[in-house]
């Protein structure tokens, strides 16, 4: 069966870096550029601020693997960084994580050196705060083989990843804190940064209400300090009212923009591989549908739940959406009026196909509930090739003939 992802938001790099420096945790300093001059002008500020003679060019994209596609270079001069940066800029980053299309780099993160050429003991450790769905409690994930796939990690090194399950009716615990800087092997200086790393770390996940947070690798430096080298943030997406000022961190350009639209139109929707479209009222509906739609022999092509308030506008929004997709060969329309009134949605496949024009797959509807016969008389006057179905045994019977035929 399909899985749905989860509602998050994510951000870039220096946006998750701004929220760790807001709540004390020590990063790799950098600042954003857009354009070559600028990227030469970071790295003259970051030169004369830190006195480092190598900089570290990321390309700003959300995915990871960055470096493996060419999106993390050194640079060894200000106007060798503005080469690089040039290079970088408009070019199509493909990672393992953006598929073979790949991402258009349209901003990079100009870095200072943290590794301290010529100098030894530096270490490389994975951290991350994470939802763990099965114990219904925060973990916090860490490993001593950081700077790696942490997949690869618990493939080949199941034993160099520790986990400490947060109390989901308390807080994190000071013992836990000195327990995963025992574990990572540190002592001293380094292991007083380490906990004050891990606390500012649990903060900021908290404080932002964020999904996951991950850092890969975080540094210990040949003097002793913590940093936070790279950085992944999730925020949920569902507590944003909360934070306008995280909200304003999202990035259109790194979102389906599918997914944008169906958002601009208050329309809940995740594009999936199958071959039916979807457009259901509730989510809990939405999932017995696509069950449905698997069980007929088909597989859903998108989760798409117009919610409480459809209307003929909403309805007509979903269609054109749904009808983006290549894939699609039929669509199911699977309504339970409640809250919902069937003849509204009914008017909205009908102005649906008088706007977008000859639907060219089956469409197949089925609407109980409130209004269904004024729905039905509204559908069968209209002239429309729409097939209706009564039950969902009818209507699984009829998407399974729409995909084989």
């Amino acid at each position: 069966l399909p899985t749905i992802k989860d509602p998050i938001m994510n951000i870039h790099e220096y946006q998750g870096k701004s929220i760790l420096q807001a709540h004390g945790v020590a990063v790799q300093e950098g600042f954003l550029a857009e354009t070559a001059e600028q990227a030469q002008l970071v790295a003259e500020e970051l030169r004369k601020k830190f006195g480092t003679e190598i900089f570290v060019i990321k390309a700003q994209i959300h995915a990871g693997g960055r470096g493996k596609g060419g999106g993390v270079k050194i640079a060894r001069s200000p106007a060798e960084a503005a080469e690089v940066a040039s290079k970088m800029l408009g070019m199509t980053l493909v990672t393992p994580q953006t598929g073979p299309a790949g991402k258009m780099v349209r901003k990079v993160l100009v870095a200072r050196d943290v590794y301290y050429k010529g100098e030894s003991d530096i270490r490389e450790f994975y951290m991350s705060v994470l939802l763990d769905r099965k114990r219904s409690a925060y973990v916090i994930m860490y490993s001593t083989e950081g700077g790696m796939d942490i997949e690869e990690v618990a493939d080949k090194m199941p034993q160099a990843i520790f986990s400490e399950v947060i109390d989901s009716t308390c807080c994190l615990h000071d013992f836990q804190i000195r327990t995963i800087a025992f574990n990572l092997g540190l002592k001293g200086k380094a292991w007083k940064e380490m906990t004050l790393f891990i606390r500012g770390l649990w903060d900021a996940f908290i404080a932002s209400d964020a999904s996951l947070m991950e850092i890969n690798p975080l540094l210990k430096t040949s003097d002793d300090l913590i940093l936070a080298v790279d950085c992944k943030v999730a925020l949920d997406d569902n507590s944003l009212f909360r934070h306008p000022e995280l909200a304003a961190m999202r990035d259109l350009n790194e979102e389906d923009p599918t997914e944008v639209e169906a958002t601009n139109n208050n329309l809940n929707y995740v594009k999936l591989d199958g071959d039916v479209g979807c457009m259901v009222n509730g989510a809990g509906l939405a999932m017995a549908t696509m069950d449905l739609i698997q069980l007929s022999g088909g597989k859903p092509a998108n989760f798409l739940d117009v919610g409480g308030g459809a209307n003929a506008k909403t309805v007509e929004a979903g269609f054109r959406i749904i009808l983006k997709d290549p894939n699609v060969k039929a669509i199911l329309v699977n309504i339970f009026g409640g809250i919902v009134r069937c003849d509204r949605v009914a008017a909205g496949i009908i102005e649906a196909y008088k706007t977008i024009g000859d639907i060219q797959v089956p469409v197949i509807v089925r609407l109980q509930g409130t209004n269904a016969t004024e729905a039905k008389v509204l559908i069968d006057s209209s002239g429309l090739k729409v097939i209706a179905a009564s039950t969902f045994t009818d209507a699984a019977e009829k998407v399974r003939a729409a995909v084989r035929g």
